[in-house]
């Protein structure tokens, strides 16, 4: 990734300039990153874009033309532009491992650093995870939706801009989809890549059959043909259909076709039909026709014989729902060398942070299944609290003997990233992030993966926490 240091909004560097002017720049302070809604209207979402995160801190450096720009603003002062040369990032942050399913609410990372490395680092931070988050948890809704069938990622010409079109295919991917058509993300993220031909392919020749067999020529153990250019049924698949029997005879077999506009359930019923009695069973009928989770459910309700998508805009934008409001709050600051919590007030309950320095633990049964989650201080002890929060159910507790009925194991989320400035982060590759995707996915109930009115999944604040927030908000409203 390149040096973006300067991917930052200017009030970050106006209030760093403040702090440095009031000499309380080096306070450390803990910053929490979360969402309070869920992407894409569903039940969970996905985190990505860890590893980019962790390039961006490597990779922050003010140079000199980036002093000449700023000093060109006539907005700071020379000292802070000469402290900028120096800039390194020294302080602590934990963060969920990339590919974790989260919630509203739930700190997914946790900076702990000076103030002014803290501060300043908020709008990049966000910037990388809440598009990767995104666009993960679009491309796991559509994979769910398609039950098994592959997926691949086409959106590069409709995503907004080049960023946003190579680290969204690296995002889907890890979030489910088998490929993509993005060659520079398969380069650089070593993403399988798929493509065959567009309509300009096949109006170029002078007849559909002799575009078929120019491209089965030079693919003759890849050859899936697109047949919606003139008449799926009058053209498109009698023609393919003759083309793939010149290929049997010669050896190869073909992979399918593909249909890009009209009635997908019936053209596909039908195309399927003239395979199948031309002696052309299971070929895939891959379609990629304005589709996203909920076409592909309703596709498949209807019967559609469809076993391979293509999936472009709506993806790559989640176009229905184009953004994930993942938020940067100051939870703690230092006070005679202690930190003290903070917290921001609001008429709006949902607007409330929590304060202080946390931590997030999941509950699993013993079948290996999610059944809430936990934010703590970042001091407490879960196993001593394991007893105090469960009793309080009586789903989790034989109150004839007041003990803990099952049999729970709790894990911390938020894994160390940085500390003291030294990278603790250990690359993976994608197939690993993936598997990590379809791991989580598999440890969380049905209800809150609903593309529909999913359940919504029980996070808790521990005793210590829910007294120390309720205390600060009463603080605050006198």
């Amino acid at each position: 990734m390149d040096n973006l240091t300067l991917l930052t909004d200017l009030y970050q560097l106006t209030m760093l300039n403040g702090y440095f002017e009031n000499k309380v720049y080096e306070d450390t302070v803990v910053f929490d990153m979360f969402f309070r809604e869920n992407a894409c209207n569903g039940g969970y979402t996905i985190i990505c874009g860890i590893e980019q995160l962790v390039e961006y801190v490597d990779n922050l450096k003010f140079t000199d033309s980036d002093i000449d720009y700023l000093r060109s603003l006539d907005k700071f002062s020379d000292g802070f532009l000469d402290f900028l040369r120096d800039f390194k990032f020294t302080g602590d942050i934990y963060a969920v491992e990339e590919g974790t399913v989260m919630f509203p609410g739930e700190p997914l990372i946790t900076v702990k650093a000076p103030l002014y490395q803290a501060q300043f680092i908020e709008t990049a931070l966000l910037n990388i995870i809440n598009f990767q988050s995104l666009i993960a948890t679009k491309a796991s809704r559509i994979c769910r939706a398609s039950d098994g069938d592959s997926v691949a990622e086409f959106g590069l010409r409709r995503a907004q801009g080049a960023y946003a079109g190579t680290y969204g295919a690296r995002a889907a991917v890890i979030g489910g989809c088998d490929s993509t058509s993005n060659v520079l993300a398969g380069k650089m993220f070593d993403l399988p890549v798929s493509g065959t031909q567009a309509h300009s392919w096949i109006q170029k020749f002078d007849t559909e059959l002799e575009s078929f067999k120019a491209y089965a020529k030079i693919y003759p153990d890849s050859c899936l043909l697109l047949v919606d250019t003139y008449n799926v049924l009058e053209s498109g698949v009698p023609n393919a259909i003759k083309v793939f029997k010149e290929l049997r005879k010669n050896g190869h077999e073909p992979l399918g076709i593909r249909i890009d506009s009209g009635d997908l359930v019936e053209l596909s019923k039908a195309a399927e039909m003239m395979l199948e009695e031309a002696g052309f069973k299971n070929l895939s009928i891959v379609a990629s026709d304005s589709l996203d989770e909920y076409a592909i459910s309703s596709l498949k309700e209807k019967g559609a014989k469809i076993n391979s998508w293509g999936v472009g805009t709506r993806l790559i934008t989640s176009a229905d729902s184009p953004s994930l409001g993942g938020v940067y709050k100051l939870a703690a600051t230092t006070q005679n060398g202690e930190l003290i919590p903070k917290i921001k007030v609001s008429e709006n309950p949902d607007k409330i942070n929590n304060p202080g320095y946390k931590k997030v633990v999941r509950a699993y049964d013993e079948d290996g299944i999610a059944v809430e989650d936990f934010i703590l201080l970042h001091d407490e002890i879960v196993d001593k609290l394991a007893f105090s929060i469960l009793r309080n159910s009586a789903e989790n507790c034989d109150l004839s003997t007041n003990k803990v009925s099952k049999n729970y194991t709790f894990r911390d989320l938020l894994k160390p990233l940085y500390i003291e400035g030294v990278s603790k982060y250990k690359k993976k590759t994608i197939i690993e992030l993936k598997n990590n995707v379809k791991w989580e996915l598999s440890s969380i109930l049905d209800k809150y993966k609903r593309l529909y009115n999913p359940s919504e999944y029980n996070v808790r604040l521990s005793e210590s926490l829910k007294e120390l927030k309720d205390s600060l908000v009463g603080s605050k409203s006198k």
